[in-house]
């Protein structure tokens, strides 16, 4: 003898409105195509999905431990590189339309556009290759070893608020004049970090230490059109990132460990703020 099967159990158990005839390969609930995450075979419901991310193992600074690819890595230099082509299309003006210097961050100057701050970070010099290709390159390298440590977005925020801090470095030690363009400043912060994150950790960091300080010596160099306040901005910037990130890498500091990036945000953004508050 058959039994009547449940008309139920052919609607999703989220949304009892939407028929379906797949089931979650853990629990065996009926999912519909909205909550259905690919597994390994077959597909898995949001809660057994948030229990098996739980559970999942995590390494020494709190990352979930995957093999999934370094994305923000290799999305920054394609992004990068997208904006260095179109710098090179006549009349687009892409340059001077993200670059940064001082006088925009002062509307004595009769000009405030803030956000030049993190624009300036994916432009590059024209004029000279190098600029992009070894900043890309340090970050092909540096960037993937640390996306892997801190996993996706915590990389994410360490990158975008060690280029913030350049340019702070920027406006507040150069000329207000002088315009700079490109990603030193994020890339030093990025080696601030891992030096930081690498000597926490109980790591080797002296040849670390000299790559460090031959780039930043190179910056000191008379007739060197090099933005050494970019270099050092970021490198502080990315230091004090890597200092909160090795020790609130516990699970349960994690809240803590994203208020204080939150709030060293919000005093370089203040701090990037004085000129047109005094």
């Amino acid at each position: 003898m058959t039994l009547p099967r449940d008309p139920s159990a052919n609607f999703c158990y989220r949304h009892p409105d939407r028929q379906s005839f797949v089931l979650c390969q853990r629990c065996g609930r009926t999912i519909c195509g909205e909550c259905q995450t690919p597994g390994a075979v077959g597909f898995i419901c949001p809660e057994d999905m948030k229990a098996q991310r739980q559970s999942a193992p995590r390494n020494r600074l709190g990352a979930r431990i995957s093999n999934s690819s370094p994305i923000v890595t290799y999305a920054i230099i394609a992004v990068t590189a997208l904006v260095f082509l179109l710098q090179w299309i006549p009349g687009l003006g892409v340059t001077n339309a993200l670059l940064y210097a001082g006088v925009y961050s002062d509307p004595s100057y009769g000009a405030l556009q803030p956000w030049r701050m993190l624009t300036a970070v994916f432009v590059h010099s024209q004029g000279f290759i190098f600029h992009i290709l070894l900043n890309m390159y340090t970050l092909w390298i540096f960037g993937r070893i640390l996306e892997t440590m801190l996993g996706h977005w915590r990389f994410l925020a360490l990158y975008l608020v060690a280029g913030f801090a350049g340019s702070v470095g920027v406006l507040f030690l150069a000329d207000p004049r002088t315009a700079v363009v490109g990603a030193s400043g994020a890339i030093f912060g990025l080696l601030g970090a891992f030096l930081v994150i690498q000597r926490r950790m109980g790591a080797d960091t002296r040849g670390l230490l000299v790559l460090l300080g031959i780039n930043l010596v190179i910056g000191f160099i008379p007739d060197v059109n090099i933005a050494w306040q970019a270099h050092l901005g970021g490198l502080v910037g990315g230091a004090l990132v890597g200092l909160i990130l090795v020790n609130t890498r516990k699970r349960t500091q994690q809240p803590l460990q994203a208020v204080l990036i939150g709030a060293l945000s919000v005093v370089l953004v203040g701090a990037s703020l004085l000129p047109a508050l005094l």
